[in-house]
């Protein structure tokens, strides 16, 4: 059976919302702004060479989609985004054009963990990382939080059932005081 692995990049204030340049927020790029320096790209890095697969909500699957295939690097990280499996979970998408990419239901989250062996990487998708928690379906969580409060923008957790974690690692990473934090099912 494979791990849902959460992984956001989050203000002090727990606003999730474009933390690259593109979309229509006000503060997009925040993350931008920081240093995570060599162990913060290095985690990153890590964390999706070792994905199985993704899973993926409608809104942040179309972003990638229209960034990721063209897309070049020297490190391997933008063919791997675009040749892994892609799990769109949508109730109003009918089709997935990018490679290797399949819409879903919620409800077949969990078929699709029980058929991967390995890491299910949840990027972005507020919403569906809301049903996952509704669903009992997320088995790890890992925030790089960044020492900003944006004051407005989406919160990851806003509307979240009430779920505990325990902290089993936390990492500065870079010179600007950005954390890694990560965290269990209590």
């Amino acid at each position: 059976m494979g791990r849902i692995v959460v992984t956001e990049f989050v203000s002090l204030d727990g606003v999730f919302e474009s933390p690259g340049p593109v979309g229509d927020f006000e503060h997009a790029g925040w993350t931008f702004r920081f240093n995570r320096g060599a162990d913060g790209d290095r985690f990153k890095f890590d964390e999706h060479m070792a994905a199985e697969a993704q899973l993926l909500g409608r809104v942040t699957y179309e972003g990638f989609a229209a960034a990721w295939p063209s897309v070049t690097d020297d490190v391997g990280f933008a063919d791997r985004m675009n040749s892994m499996p892609k799990y769109v979970v949508s109730a109003t998408l009918e089709k997935a054009e990018w490679n290797n990419s399949t819409v879903i239901g919620i409800d077949d989250v969990a078929r699709v963990r029980e058929s991967h062996p390995g890491i299910l990487l949840v990027a972005g998708s507020g919403a569906l990382v809301r049903g996952l928690l509704e669903r009992g379906l997320v088995d790890e969580v890992r925030l790089m939080v960044f020492p900003v409060v944006l004051g407005s923008g989406q919160r990851l957790f806003d509307g979240a059932p009430l779920t505990r974690f325990t902290l089993a690692s936390s990492q500065p990473v870079g010179p600007d005081g950005v954390l890694v934090l990560t965290y269990l099912p209590a």
